[in-house]
């Protein structure tokens, strides 16, 4: 099988495309994860913001810390009871 400059070039072209394509789709996931995560961090601090009255330092500083969605939602969660950031399971 004999086969021509010009397939070869194309084959070339066509796996770059699918190499570009594959990381701009990996970016832009990553890209959209972050921003999930920023939202779910001021959604937090929101709510600790209106049942507490403050947010500590210390609070906002553990939650930029954390990068995990799971995580974040957890800690979401607790923020709609706690009666003080004592009662935050911030860790683990």
């Amino acid at each position: 099988m004999v086969i021509t400059w010009e397939e070869t070039l194309a084959a070339s072209k066509a796996e770059g495309e699918a190499k570009g394509e594959a990381k701009g789709e990996a970016k832009g996931e990553a890209k959209g994860e972050a921003k999930g995560e920023a939202a779910m961090r001021r959604s937090i601090q929101r709510i600790l913001q209106r049942r507490l009255q403050s947010v500590p330092a210390f609070v906002r500083e553990r939650l930029d810390a954390i990068h995990n969605v799971e995580r974040l939602e957890e800690i979401l969660d607790q923020a709609l009871t706690v009666n003080s950031v004592n009662e935050l399971v911030l860790d683990g």
